[in-house]
């Protein structure tokens, strides 16, 4: 049996099959987790579509092998509401349940996507606690990030390695993604070095976070989930101000989202 997750997300599309085996709530045994994840479309279900199609076919499976979908993100009732899922569950608890599967010890997960920010805290059972999140303003978000690293004209995987080699960092004063940009360029146009500005930017995007862990509180361990958690110096700079190692999941963060709704797909199909 293949149990799916689709989550649709502003910037991107991901889904999970999870095939054979059984994914207990806090403990993951003998799964063969398969993953894609594209670029959105403009329609969500496009996407959907695309980033599941793609997965099957590259797995030479079809819809008909899927015994459970579950969507999440943006998307998810559209995507449920089509058909291509049985059900939908909200980001908070994909995220939070699909952490939770892959390392039971964790408490806090950080997860920051393209447009929002949450911080999500677990209990023991793995029940949500508390989570706050942050879908008002792009500061904060993977878009600031892309945003300004289109700015200094590199690429968004280019810019957590600029940040580590950085000899210094330049201080962002602007609370604003706008504002900060225009900051960036002013920097850029006095002839400022790029790695330098690159810290700056990831340590904004650091404090920024730090807001919303400190309104719910950090536990011990923690996690960071989404696209974000793939920089480098974000990351680093989270775990400095925490004064924590965060655990590391064994796939990709970026995906957990749709793992977790591949997961809970599993319980409303029977197979947990």
């Amino acid at each position: 049996m293949s149990f799916a997750g689709i989550d649709v997300g502003s910037l991107t599309a991901q889904a999970v099959l999870i095939e054979d085996g059984r994914t207990p709530m806090l403990k993951t045994i003998g799964v063969k987790v398969l993953s894609k994840s594209i670029r959105v479309k403009p329609n969500p279900l496009d996407s959907a579509r695309s980033v599941m199609g793609e997965l099957l076919e590259e797995n030479e499976l079809s819809w008909n092998d899927i015994t459970y979908c579950v969507s999440t993100g943006y998307g998810r009732d559209k995507v449920q509401g089509e058909g291509l899922a049985q059900e939908n569950m909200s980001e908070i608890s994909c995220h939070g349940i699909g952490a939770v599967s892959v390392a039971p010890r964790v408490r806090t997960i950080i997860d920051i996507g393209g447009q929002d920010a949450k911080v999500i805290r677990m209990d023991d059972r793995g029940e949500l606690v508390n989570f706050v999140m942050n879908d008002k303003c792009a500061a904060g978000t993977g878009r600031f990030l892309e945003v300004m690293s289109r700015t200094l004209g590199i690429t968004f995987e280019e810019l957590g390695a600029m940040a580590q080699r950085a000899p210094g960092s330049i201080e962002l004063s602007s609370r604003c993604s706008i504002f900060a940009e225009t900051e960036v360029l002013h920097f850029l146009q006095k002839g400022h070095d790029k790695n330098d500005l690159a810290s700056g930017i990831c340590k904004s995007m650091a404090d920024r976070v730090m807001a919303l862990v400190r309104r719910v509180g950090v536990e011990k361990e923690v996690m960071m989930t989404g696209g974000v958690a793939k920089n480098i110096a974000v990351r680093a700079e989270l775990e400095r101000m925490l004064n924590v190692r965060m655990l590391t999941p064994n796939l990709d963060p970026q995906i957990m989202g749709a793992y977790g709704a591949a997961v809970l797909a599993q319980r409303a199909g029977g197979a947990l």
